[in-house]
């Protein structure tokens, strides 16, 4: 039996035992169950297991944080439980027993819109920058636009709405690409369905309601006519239709015979796809989603706006948790389409500055403690920017009351917003650069609410902090704990230093800044990321490989020679892409030397898959009675850089 036989007997008795499993995998630090009946597991006693570093449930998976050796600590528990583990897609499938209704349409529409959110946000952006020189009066008087006055910047406009134009009226292609990529169909398939909705051929969706019902273009059938309307901008229209395309496919790639099926799959799955599209649930969905969106809109604009801006704006950061937040892509989408603007949205930015607002406030309560510093600051810049997760998970939720704080600066904000009518032409950076995307007419109102978002937070958090914070956390108590670090590494200067030398090429940046929950706030241990600027990963000093991941190949984990150990992970939440775009050119028990390439990797397949690029360094274990120097905020070449250093 292997090393650890007690400590997986104890977990499968903490889950609930072998039959509350339904089904368990691993990744390279977390084991993932699927359990019948979470509601067995005792969390409490399983995080208080020397072994386990954390645990949390997303997605209807319970994991349990290991760290490195989750591997040979997985092939125990398999062994004692009597059970055989499945593959990560497996076990995913079998979570969704575990989610209601609701739950499985939220993870269906962040799965699919996750991927096109960069191309979203540029279009914002872009948007944006259009409504600066070419509706912003500010020249001559107020009477004229710097597209007005120059040939240049008229050119600049118009070249621009190329990419405007094909990010927002081409998006039912994105859509159903992103759909068939989810459901593991034939992906041109879903381009080509996605085409045939927004096909020049058709009466552009934005002309529709300006052109009178005789003149709309028909497909005439003789029996009866179709209406030839495209869906540019549609979201449900291009969902339903994708959806179709994919269980059409499925369904005949199941009772066709193998040796025709590259004939008859593709053609049948396709051609009943578009005709479903055109003549019947495309007209549903528009009809579906316009509701929707009026629904939306009258919240916003009816005798009720005050109120529903101050619902949203208060729960809008609990749903970021909840992962509920990734429904309002759609309903922006949707409102855009159908009313040439979104009033959600700038409420969605204001309550990323509050939270960040709340994190400044925890700047000026904790400016004496260094360490809790080096969490706020980057949690706070980059919360400004449009990233949440540093903020809230590492520093608001942490403490609870900046996230209440917080949430209360962006109601306030809220109202203000939905009392004005503030409108964005389009998603941006949820942050500070949101204002962009704000309709010119709206920048003002919009600044404004942006002030109240930061100076509510900023002040409540202030407030409250004084009173809730402990002299030690404020960084008032510490001057015993620095005098024995000074003294313990006056007495271990002497020892043999370690460097750790730059594992890939590109920005340093610390563990906070990774937007991550289980390494941003150390978890697995402390350490740092690169944003990586080549795609080969190398040992950043000599070592042995003690893990590798055979299905995901997406990290691994070294041994030093003074014992310490390291795990080297690619990405974030990667192991989803199972290999794609991933190489190793090591294998476990493999001597390597500084500098040794360790896996070769994809960028741009990571970034198309929709997940991030950055990639972390944690040292798991072997440093607790050592002082590591960790050399942040610098650009790194690899295998030339000292990022870490051990005494």
């Amino acid at each position: 039996m292997g090393k650890y036989e007690n400590e997986t007997r104890e977990l499968l008795t903490l889950v609930g035992g072998k039959e509350n499993i339904a089904a368990v995998s691993h990744c390279m630090t977390r084991m993932r169950f699927v359990l019948n009946d979470p509601a067995k597991a005792d969390v409490a006693k399983i995080e208080a297991m020397k072994v386990v570093k954390g645990s949390f449930t997303q997605s209807g998976q319970f994991q349990v944080i290991i760290g490195n050796t989750v591997s040979d600590f997985y092939n125990d528990f398999t062994m004692v439980a009597g059970i055989e583990g499945v593959s990560k897609e497996s076990v995913k499938q079998a979570a969704k027993k575990n989610q209601n209704v609701l739950q499985r349409v939220i993870t269906a529409l962040a799965e699919i819109f996750t991927p096109l959110i960069p191309a979203i946000i540029t279009g914002g952006l872009i948007l944006g920058f259009r409504n600066c020189i070419d509706s912003m009066y500010l020249f001559e008087n107020g009477t004229k636009t710097l597209c007005d006055i120059s040939q240049f910047w008229t050119g600049i406009d118009s070249f621009l709405w190329l990419i405007g134009e094909a990010v927002f009226h081409m998006l039912p292609v994105g859509i159903c690409w992103s759909v068939t990529k989810k459901m593991g169909t034939t992906q041109m398939l879903g381009i080509v369905l996605g085409l045939t909705l927004v096909s020049g051929q058709l009466l552009n969706a934005y002309a529709v309601a300006t052109t009178a019902a005789a003149d709309i273009p028909v497909w005439n059938f003789g029996y009866f006519k179709v209406n030839m309307i495209g869906y540019q901008a549609q979201v449900l229209p291009a969902i339903l239709a994708a959806f179709t395309l994919v269980y059409l496919e499925k369904f005949f790639r199941k009772i066709t015979p193998q040796v025709v099926s590259m004939i008859v799959v593709p053609f049948c799955s396709l051609l009943l796809a578009v005709m479903a599209a055109h003549f019947v649930l495309g007209p549903i969905g528009w009809k579906v989603g316009s509701a929707i969106s009026s629904a939306v809109y009258a919240g916003i604009t009816g005798s009720f706006k005050v109120l529903f801006g101050a619902v949203f704006g208060f729960i809008y950061a609990p749903l970021v948790i909840t992962g509920l937040h990734h429904m309002s892509n759609a309903i922006d989408l949707q409102l855009i389409a159908d009313y040439g603007g979104t009033m959600l949205w700038p409420m969605i930015a204001l309550s990323n500055i509050a939270q960040g607002s709340a994190v400044l406030g925890m700047m000026v309560l904790q400016r004496k403690n260094t360490q809790a510093q080096e969490v706020n600051v980057p949690a706070g810049i980059s919360c400004y920017m449009g990233v949440t997760e540093p903020a809230i998970f590492g520093v608001n939720l942490k403490y609870g009351f900046p996230f209440v704080c917080g949430m209360i600066g962006s109601a306030c904000a809220a109202v203000l917003c939905v009392a004005t009518g503030t409108t964005a032409n389009a998603i941006g950076v949820g942050g500070l650069p949101g204002i962009l995307s704000i309709q010119t007419k709206y920048m003002g109102t919009f600044a404004l609410a942006m002030v109240v978002a930061g100076i509510v937070s900023f002040m409540l958090t202030v407030l409250v902090g004084k009173k809730k914070l402990s002299e030690k956390e404020k960084g008032n108590d510490t001057k015993e704990e620095t005098l024995e670090k000074v003294t313990y590494q006056a007495v271990e200067a002497e020892d043999s230093k370690t460097e750790l030398k730059a594992f890939l090429k590109g920005n340093v940046i610390p563990l906070s800044e990774v937007g991550d929950g289980v390494f941003s706030e150390g978890v697995m241990g402390e350490g740092l990321a690169i944003i990586p600027e080549n795609d080969i990963l190398y040992a950043p000093a000599d070592a042995i490989v003690a893990a590798v991941m055979k299905d995901s190949r997406h990290a691994c984990g070294l041994v030093l020679d003074n014992g310490m150990e390291l795990l080297l992970h690619i990405g974030i939440d990667t192991v989803e892409m199972q290999g794609d775009g991933f190489e190793y050119l090591i294998e476990k028990g493999q001597e390597v030397k500084a500098g040794t390439p360790l896996i070769r990797f994809s960028r741009q397949k990571i970034k198309e898959a929709g997940y991030s690029d950055v990639t972390v360094c944690v040292i798991a274990d072997g440093a607790d009675e050592k002082t590591v120097h960790f050399h942040t905020g610098i650009y790194a070449q690899e295998n030339k850089t000292v990022i870490i250093e051990v005494e």
